[in-house]
Parts: structure tokens; sequence; C-alpha cells
């Protein structure tokens, strides 16, 4: 009896007598008591293994039976969902860390995060946007011709305020087949002349056009010829596309200059078939006549009234002056109506929003526009708006103050008015002169 009683300490620690403390007793040869059942003091661990079961939190469902050892803890609470974080992390269920999270969540139930998908569509977009804009101005650069020089006009008057471009319309027939100058009713002739020529000034205190009649009687100056590079003594008295046909634009440039004291800053050219495919890649322009016209050497047949010209009827009608009154000044009225019509039908959201539509247009335009060597895309952008501004009320259409006939058919200009007109453009006052 006293050495029975002298083993429990002993068996206590697990020797071969007791084997161990299991949680239902202490060490002894006797036999377990049945149904003896410890009620636990201090919190076990919790197994590291996945639980069994899952209260729809993301938490194990204790006292459901589960095995010893595999996951399964009995606190000895009856069924119900337990909030607490095993860890001691804090809470568990719906909005702790374990739980689901609202509101931009990663989880498979979690809201999209739309403010994110918003910024990135917004990036992407600006980027196309970005390189699309890069890839055209490189292409667009690459197809102007730039190929005068004004560097090799000598004498010239110093420069003033805002900018002056000079526009011509010329009849060359380059890279025009037999069939197209014949539907065009160009003719044949070789070189090239100048139909147009229009100085259109822009500055802060509105743009204005003035259009130069071809037959304008001036002095053709000395000038440095633009191929040989020799100076050549002055041509005397003679209209004003006699200048182009001798050396072309550079002495254009030269005698416009030096018959006005204006100095011109860029130089931008167009032929004939230029002029019509830009009207037929626009899609037409709408432009009111006003009267009938019918012409065969320009091939112009026309009723008056609001109408929608393509490339071959524009090109008549701007090429037109038989059958007015006031002959080549009323054909420069045409010139100017229909560019400045032109300009502002081609600055439209349809066209410049749509690739399909404006690369086409550019296309055309730049692939036969001869222009001055400093001319960049942003001078060209400045003196297209600027047309189309003049369409709108901003600025003055006009042509050269003409005082009256001249010799050989030509027009004698008004010197008066046009040394104050060229003050008012030189200092970019308002235009007074009419």
């Amino acid at each position: 009896m006293l050495d029975g009683m002298n083993e429990w300490p002993d068996a206590r620690h697990g020797d071969a007598r007791g084997n161990g403390d299991d949680g239902y007793g202490r060490g002894s040869f006797a036999a377990r008591p049945e149904g003896a059942r410890r009620m636990p003091h201090v919190r076990r661990p919790v197994p590291q293994q996945q639980p069994a079961h899952d209260d729809g939190y993301g938490q194990p469902r204790y006292g459901q039976g589960g095995v010893p050892g595999q996951g399964s803890y009995d606190s000895g609470y009856s069924e119900g969902h337990v909030y607490g974080n095993p860890a001691g992390r804090g809470p568990a269920g719906p909005g702790g860390p374990e739980g689901p999270r609202r509101g931009g969540g990663r989880g498979p139930g979690a809201a999209p995060n739309w403010r994110r998908r918003i910024t990135v569509g917004a990036l992407t977009l600006v980027g196309v946007l970005l390189v699309t804009s890069v890839a055209t101005y490189f292409w667009a650069d690459g197809k102007v011709r730039r190929e005068v020089d004004l560097s090799k006009v000598i004498e010239r008057p110093d420069e003033g305020k805002g900018t002056n471009y000079l526009i011509v319309g010329s009849d060359s027939r380059d890279g025009m087949s037999a069939e197209e100058k014949k539907k065009l009713h160009t003719g044949s002739a070789d070189g090239k002349r100048t139909d147009s020529m229009i100085l259109l000034h822009v500055g802060d205190n509105g743009n204005t056009m003035v259009s130069l009649p071809r037959d304008s009687w001036v002095k053709i100056p000395s000038f440095k010829g633009s191929q040989s590079g020799k100076v050549f003594p002055a041509k005397g008295s003679n209209k004003l596309n006699a200048a182009f046909s001798m050396d072309g634009p550079e002495l254009l440039v030269r005698t416009i200059e030096a018959n006005t004291g204006l100095h011109i800053d860029h130089y931008a050219e167009i032929g004939f078939a230029g002029f019509a495919n830009i009207v037929d890649a626009v899609g037409g322009v709408d432009i009111d006549i006003p009267q009938d016209i019918k012409d065969k050497d320009s091939g112009a047949d026309f009723k008056k009234g609001e109408q929608t010209l393509d490339g071959q009827q524009a090109l008549a009608f701007v090429r037109n002056r038989h059958g007015y009154a006031a002959g080549d000044l009323e054909r420069t009225k045409n010139q100017q109506k229909f560019l400045a019509a032109l300009a502002s039908q081609t600055a439209t959201p349809t066209t410049l929003l749509n690739p399909f539509k404006l690369y086409p247009v550019m296309g055309a335009g730049l692939d036969t526009l001869i222009v001055d060597k400093d001319m960049s895309l942003f001078d060209l952008g400045s003196m297209f708006w600027a047309m189309k501004g003049i369409t709108g009320g901003d600025g003055v259409s006009m042509n050269m103050p003409v005082a009256g006939d001249g010799p050989q058919t030509s027009l004698l200009w008004d010197k008066p008015k046009v040394t104050q007109l060229v003050n008012e453009l030189k200092n970019d006052d308002t235009v007074t002169v009419k």
C-alpha cells in the first residue's frame, strides 16, 4: 500500500511505469477511469493544419467532433460561430484581416477598381495619340517639297511685324498624263507660269489676304540667278507673272519685294494637279457662284447659285477670267473666295478626326506643294488657319489697289494706296485701305 502510494510522484514524469501524462489522469499501473475529462484552464495552441470545417467567414467551426490532432478542437462550448482570431490578431470576421475586403480588395469576390481602370485606360489612350501624332508629323514633314531658297534673293527689305506668305497657284503640269491634261483643260505648254498670286499677312490685329493680279505692271529688278548664281541686270517694266517665267519663285519674290518694300517670309506654290486632287480628297467644295459662267479655254460651265464643285470643276472656276467685266480682278476675287472655302471645309471635325479622310487630304496637298527651305509644318498650319479665319470674318480679303489700265493690257497699281497698305502690314496695324 505504501509502496503504491510512493509511486505517484514518479508516474507524473512519464517513466516506464506511468507511460506519461495523456491528459486523463496521472501515472499509475491502475486502469484509467472512464469518462474522466479535464476542462482546460489554459487555451491550447491552434493546430497549423487547415481546419476541417469552415463557418462561411474564413474561420474554423469548433465543437463539431473533429478528430483530435487533425485540426479540430473541442472547446467545450455549444455549437455556434466563433469570431475571435485564433492567433490573437484581432477580429477575423467580415472586414477583419482574414475576411473579405470591400472597395478594392484583391479577393475573388472583390468589387472592380474602376478608378484604376479609368486611369490606365486614359494613359493608354494618351500614349496612342502621342505616338500617332509624332508618326504623322514625321510622315507629313517628309513629304513637303522644300525646293525654294529665299537666301538667293538679293537686296531684301527689312522684316516687319507679323508673318508674310506668298501663295502661288502655278500652271505646272508636272506628273500629269495627256489624259489628265485634256480632262483639266490645262493645255500642254512647257514650263510653268503663275495663274494666281496671293499675299497673306498673319498678325495680331487680324489677317489680311491681298491678291496680286498677274497682269500687274511692275519693274523687274536686277537679280541673282537661282540656278547659275550669276547677277543679272534689271529687266525693266513688265507684267508681274513674267518674273516667275524668267527665273521662278526667287525672282518673283525679289520683284514683289522691290515694288512694295514688304519682306516675304515664306513661299508656297501648288500646281494644277495638286489643287484638283485636294478638292477631290475633301469630297468637293461648296461655293456660291455669282453668275452663269461658260468658258471653253478653262472648261468652266456653271449656272449661278450654290453648288458643290469637284476637283476638275474647281480648277476651271479659279482659272476662268472670261465673261467678267473686271477681267483678271474678278478672277482674283473668285480665287480668294474659293481658297477660303476650301480651307474652311477642310478644317472640320469630320476631316481632322477621321484618319481615312485626313491622310488622303494631307497626302494630296503635300505631294504637290512646293515651299521654301525654312517653311515648317507649323508655318504651314499657321497659313492654313489664317485662310480659314478670313472666311469666318477674322480679317480682310482684298485686291492690290489698282489705278487703271497700263500698257499691253496690264494693270497699274495705285501707288499712294499701295504705300499705305504696305506700311499698315509692316507695322501689323489694322488694314484700312479699301
